[in-house]
């Protein structure tokens, strides 16, 4: 098994003279991305005070995670006298044998790491998207990346292998396929469009639509079921602050009845596979309401609430 990366530290029992000297120490993480070896080496120097910088920023933050559970580090961390790594809850479970050499774990801290975790910034798993935001490893960094609107988002036409945040994407869709034939609908606000949908086995079983101001992507779905078909309309964007949020009124058009139902628009980042048969948000078209292998739909899109009715308003 590969070793993992083996620091310096102190014992957990350092006086408060050490801990005071420990705060004149810069920590230096370096990584030789050109080398076939994974090894992470942490250097420790005496730090000037006049130059020396007060954070450590990392392109990688996988080496701030346990080398035995994967989760991310937090104090105290622990270290066995050949300098493998153990969070506290591994120490217990490990039973305080290193799970790499099976020396004794879990009574010597591993100050160097602590001091990363507490003073290291970690950029966004978003930064080749766009983001710029850097936070402290941990908690923090994936409450971020859980509303970071820099998400990336895949192109949902067949064989384009564009991924980008979902602004990137409605820009790429309006300069990349905007010429692309009976592939595209525009669409304005309030206004309906007919459209079809293919019921045989091919490819065909998506319909793409862009509004034509600020140019989001939305797709309606089809997926065939034993009770009929199954008809989702999504907002090609993640599901998180800041970012537009639509409704819409959904129609299945017969010479003699019409089936019509009013949805949110769920903001997903890429579009559903077939083999993922929808479980809320879609409209269910009953198989005696089919005929042919050809659906005629409506819809007509607007605003977060414009076609959600609740009850009591």
């Amino acid at each position: 098994r590969k070793q993992p990366p083996s620091v310096s530290s102190t014992d957990d029992s350092s006086s408060e003279e050490e801990e005071e000297e420990e705060e004149e120490t810069l920590v230096v993480l370096s990584d030789d991305s050109d080398s076939d070896e994974e090894d992470i080496t942490l250097r420790l120097s005496k730090r000037p005070s006049f130059s020396s910088p007060k954070s450590v920023t990392l392109p990688n933050s996988n080496v701030l995670d346990c080398p035995n559970c994967f989760n991310p580090l937090k104090k105290p961390i622990f270290q066995c006298n050949n300098g493998h790594l153990a969070c506290f809850l591994c120490c217990i479970k490990l039973k305080k044998r290193c799970s790499f050499c099976e020396l004794p774990i879990g009574d010597v801290r591993c100050r160097a790491m602590e001091k990363i975790i507490k003073a290291g910034l970690v950029s966004c798993s978003n930064a080749m998207h766009g983001c710029k935001q850097s936070t402290t490893y941990g908690n923090k960094l994936l409450l971020h990346e859980k509303v970071c609107v820099f998400s990336p988002c895949s192109c949902p036409i067949k064989d384009c292998n564009y991924i980008g945040s979902y602004k990137d994407l409605n820009n790429h869709f309006r300069g990349t396929h905007k010429q692309s034939p009976g592939e595209i609908m525009s669409f304005v606000l309030k206004r309906p469009r007919i459209f079809g949908l293919e019921l045989d086995v091919s490819d065909n079983n998506m319909v793409i639509f862009q509004e034509e101001k600020e140019g989001d992507v939305i797709v309606v779905q089809r997926f065939i079921g034993s009770p009929g078909v199954y008809v989702t309309v999504s907002h090609i964007a993640p599901m998180v602050p800041g970012v537009r949020k639509f409704s819409c009124s959904l129609a299945k058009l017969k010479q003699y009845s019409t089936l019509r139902l009013g949805l949110r628009v769920k903001n997903i980042q890429k579009p559903r596979s077939q083999e993922e048969q929808p479980e809320d948000d879609f409209m269910l078209i009953p198989s005696y309401m089919l005929s042919g292998d050809h659906l005629k739909m409506q819809i007509c899109f607007g605003e977060e609430d414009d076609f959600i009715h609740m009850l009591g308003q």
